[in-house]
């Protein structure tokens, strides 16, 4: 159901200038929860009032195009949070000089990195990585299995 939802899940986003960052079902048989996280265009924070904005029309949509009016099901739309994914060149290219957390396997699996640069595009993107030990490597990003930001507390 996620890849039926996916789609109508994006267009509804893409009318009010948002984007999918992620899509997860959970919950129970009796209780299924859909769980989205959104990012604004406009690089601005996510506010309750574009989840409110979001959950209304991802809602509206879903019971009308994806048979979901007679189903009970919870719909929780927020921010992707200060250790959101990273999957697309995008957004690499937005959080560059940030730190990641990254399942790369040329460098050994899960490390932890620094977003120096992204060169490329059309899905042969190339990262600039540094890591802890301040070597820098070049990684296509096809090759990052996956990805968060990472916050250091101070």
């Amino acid at each position: 159901m996620k890849d039926a939802l996916e789609p109508l899940v994006i267009e509804e986003l893409a009318k009010l200038e948002y984007d999918l960052v992620e899509l997860r079902r959970g919950g129970s048989k009796s209780r299924p929860v859909i769980e989205v996280r959104i990012d604004r265009r406009d690089l601005q924070k996510v506010t309750i009032e574009d989840c409110t904005r979001a959950s209304r029309a991802i809602e509206a949509r879903l019971e009308s195009d994806a048979g979901l009016g007679e189903q009970r099901y919870v719909l929780e739309v927020s921010s992707p949070g200060m250790e959101r994914p990273l999957r697309r060149a995008a957004e690499w290219r937005r959080f560059t000089g940030r730190s990641a957390m990254a399942k790369i396997p040329s460098l050994g699996g899960r490390v932890e990195v620094a977003i120096v640069a992204v060169d490329g595009e059309d899905g042969a993107e190339i990262i600039t990585v540094r890591d802890t030990k301040g070597v820098e490597h070049r990684v296509p990003l096809a090759e990052v299995a996956e990805a968060r930001l990472v916050v250091h507390w101070k």
